[in-house]
């Protein structure tokens, strides 16, 4: 426990479920002085819960998930995992790196997704609670074998979520290999700003920083093009209702059955950008999302239904929650026009994502 000048701020470990191939399941609670709770596990990294509070500093819990590890263990939604060796989706499960190519798993449709069958969020992490005079969090890591769902390279990985005494959870990735391989990690928590459970997202109101997108066709792979955003469906430069458009007559919504699509941010010549800002009305709740990644993608819970039993036995409805994924590109080692994912012996992969909660009154 430590003590921060705004008050107290704590971290605390304890058993989650059983133990998986011989690795003990934690969860560990981070929380601060302002009402704010992140819980995650070691199992995929996953968030299982964040009680942020209201206009009127009543907390609730604005994610996504299950009520204990058999669901996250039956889960096809990645519901708060860390998400990874690549996120989204790279085409036909397959690249050519260095002249060689390989062949990755197949795991949706013919392509390969957020990893493979057994992606980061499907594995257990070695976790250590780490501490600041004003933040407190934890550290996972976890070792990616040569190999691993097709992949190159043995690949250690690195994870800090940190929670800050200004609402802040703030996302720090490391990795490094012994051998060339693409990386694209991200978070993939499902947000809904009136709660878990509590309608759908279609009232919430959201910004993008991003003047294009990255189109796709029916298999949701990019087709290497970068479209400007201004004036149709796509456009979320002003604070827009997610619903306002969803269902407009548009190719690239009936592709994505909705918003599941790849935005281009306006990066400026600052690392750290601010990407995008979702507000809910009737709590008040907000949350920003800054980031050093040149993409993040928007994806509106389109394949969430009532199959998807979450915690307290409610059954979630359509468009339940969304995510906010900041990364680069879908299928960035297929299209050699966008932001490079390759990762090198002797350099270090980087990223931060910064998602800071509060209230409009």
């Amino acid at each position: 426990m430590t003590t921060s000048r705004k008050g107290r701020t704590e971290v605390s470990r304890a058993p989650f479920g059983a133990t998986l191939a011989g690795e003990p399941v934690e969860r560990f609670t981070l929380s601060n002085a302002r009402g704010l709770e992140v819980r995650a596990m070691t199992y995929g990294g996953i968030i299982v819960s964040l009680l942020a509070p209201d206009r009127d500093g009543h907390g609730a819990d604005v994610v996504l998930g299950y009520d204990s590890l058999d669901g996250y263990l039956r889960d096809t939604q990645h519901l708060g995992g860390i998400v990874g060796r690549f996120a989204n989706r790279i085409a036909a499960a397959r690249f050519t790196l260095d002249g060689t190519p390989h062949a990755l798993t197949v795991n949706d449709g013919p392509n390969h997704l957020h990893g493979g069958r057994r992606g980061f969020d499907r594995v257990v992490w070695q976790a250590a609670p780490v501490r600041t005079d004003d933040t407190v969090g934890v550290v996972l890591r976890y070792t990616s074998p040569d190999g691993d769902e097709g992949y190159p390279g043995t690949l250690r990985t690195q994870v800090t979520y940190t929670l800050t005494d200004r609402n802040e959870l703030v996302v720090d990735y490391l990795a490094t290999t012994d051998h060339a391989t693409p990386v694209n990690l991200t978070q993939h928590s499902y947000f809904n700003l009136a709660g878990d459970g509590v309608g759908d997202i279609l009232d919430h109101l959201l910004w993008i920083n991003a003047d294009a997108m990255t189109p796709v066709d029916e298999h949701l792979i990019p087709t290497g093009d970068i479209v400007p955003v201004a004036g149709g469906p796509f456009d979320f430069r002003a604070l827009t209702a997610i619903g306002d458009r969803i269902a407009v007559d548009d190719e690239q919504l009936r592709h994505g059955h909705g918003y599941d699509h790849n935005f281009v941010l306006n990066r400026g010549s600052s690392d750290l950008v601010h990407a995008a800002r979702l507000l809910h009305p009737g709590s008040g709740r907000t949350l920003d999302v800054h980031t050093t990644e040149p993409g993040l993608q928007f994806y509106s819970g389109n394949f969430i239904d009532e199959r998807v039993i979450g915690k307290a036995h409610r059954a979630y409805r359509h468009r339940a929650a969304l995510c906010l994924e900041t990364q680069h590109y879908p299928d960035a080692p297929n299209q050699p026009g966008f932001p490079s994912t390759l990762l090198r012996p002797g350099a270090e992969y980087r990223s931060r994502t910064v998602f800071a909660f509060g209230v409009k009154r």
